[in-house]
């Protein structure tokens, strides 16, 4: 005997949601503690399944992207664009300018209302109730443009094979730009809580570190990748109107939870700048062209959701009804990430890693 002594530490298993009050939607995780601490994490998902893959045996190919969009209503546009745009490439379908200027109009104020709901939730996560209630009154500004242009405030209904369904007048155009310089403003003021408070520091700098070979290794994607360092975002593959706007991925090099909060409190100024952009250059002329025929063909398609990369598979034989769907979202490839960076994690922080990859549960359970 040497005089030391062997201290025998009891492992527990904690079970982590699937109701829990920082849980928008149902996750469940098993969560190995050994004292305070983190050992290994779990993901266990799968409960609520839809079906709404399958729907395209029985859907009409058009009628299907209503279907699609609400696969979730935080991202619905960006699904139903998604959807429509891989079917026009089988199609050979051009479609209009305009409508590709709208989409794009369309999708950066989803990216703004979804980060501005992430940023409100994440205040609520760390207790900063007053701060979760201004980046919703802030939100509430872009569902009011949403609301103006479609119709709708998270179910939009105006994305269709060959353009879009509705168009956006001079007057509302104006709207955006005004209502976008009221938002920017707003945000500059949270930005100064979130960005330099002691406490709020605290919480996120140095919680949850994930390397970039960590996040490269394990295929994440999104602001949780760029938060590691990886600039990857579909955007710059040239969709829709993206091709002839100036704007470069935001990265941090940090990995941090904190790392995670500065990209998309910065892709918000991003976004406003990007919608500033296109109603700048957004041309005359026809929002959508007749589509006849039905589709045959299979394509593979990617987008930019908020969140991150989402992939969109479609096949089709030459009938009315597709012969798949497959969609792959950016929560599903986020979570092996998320089971690294609890590793090493305090059990107290464990509600706000799961935030920081802006979870959507409902758009990976299809």
């Amino acid at each position: 005997m040497n005089g030391s002594s062997t201290v025998n530490k009891t492992r527990t298993v904690v079970p982590f949601g699937p109701q829990h009050p920082v849980l928008p939607e149902p996750v469940h995780l098993d969560l190995v503690i050994e004292d305070e601490r983190v050992i290994e994490a779990i993901p266990n998902i799968g409960f609520i399944h839809r079906g709404l893959e399958g729907l395209v045996e029985k859907k009409d190919f058009q009628e299907m992207t209503y279907v699609v969009e609400r696969t979730c209503g935080i991202c619905s546009f960006q699904h139903g664009m998604g959807y429509v745009e891989a079917v026009e490439h089988i199609m050979n379908v051009e479609t209009p300018d305009r409508a590709r200027h709208l989409r794009t109009i369309w999708s950066e104020l989803g990216r703004l209302h979804s980060h501005l709901l992430w940023l409100g939730l994440l205040a609520d996560g760390f207790g900063f109730e007053s701060l979760f209630y201004e980046c919703w009154r802030i939100r509430e500004h872009i569902l009011d443009l949403h609301e103006m242009t479609t119709g709708g405030r998270l179910i939009f209904s105006v994305n269709t094979v060959g353009g879009v369904l509705k168009d956006m007048t001079p007057e509302m155009l104006r709207k955006i730009l005004d209502t976008l310089d009221e938002v920017a403003r707003d945000v500059r003021v949270v930005e100064k809580t979130f960005l330099y408070d002691y406490t709020v520091q605290s919480r996120l700098k140095g919680v949850g570190v994930l390397t970039k070979q960590q996040a490269h290794d394990l295929g994440c994607c999104g602001p949780f990748a760029r938060a590691s360092g990886i600039a990857c975002d579909m955007r710059k593959l040239g969709y829709d109107a993206y091709p002839y706007l100036d704007f470069e991925p935001i990265t941090s090099n940090d990995g941090d939870s904190y790392a995670r909060c500065y990209v998309r409190l910065m892709e918000v100024y991003q976004s406003i700048d990007i919608i500033r952009q296109v109603i700048g250059r957004i041309p005359e002329g026809d929002i959508a062209v007749p589509v006849k025929g039905f589709p045959n063909g299979e394509y593979f398609n990617r987008v930019e959701q908020p969140r991150g990369e989402a992939y969109y598979y479609v096949k089709a034989s030459g009938k009315k009804t597709l012969d798949r769907l497959r969609i792959r979202t950016p929560t599903f490839a986020n979570l092996a990430g998320l089971t690294e960076t609890l590793k090493g994690a305090e059990i107290g922080d464990v509600p706000l890693l799961i935030l920081t990859i802006d979870p959507c549960i409902s758009c990976t359970e299809r």
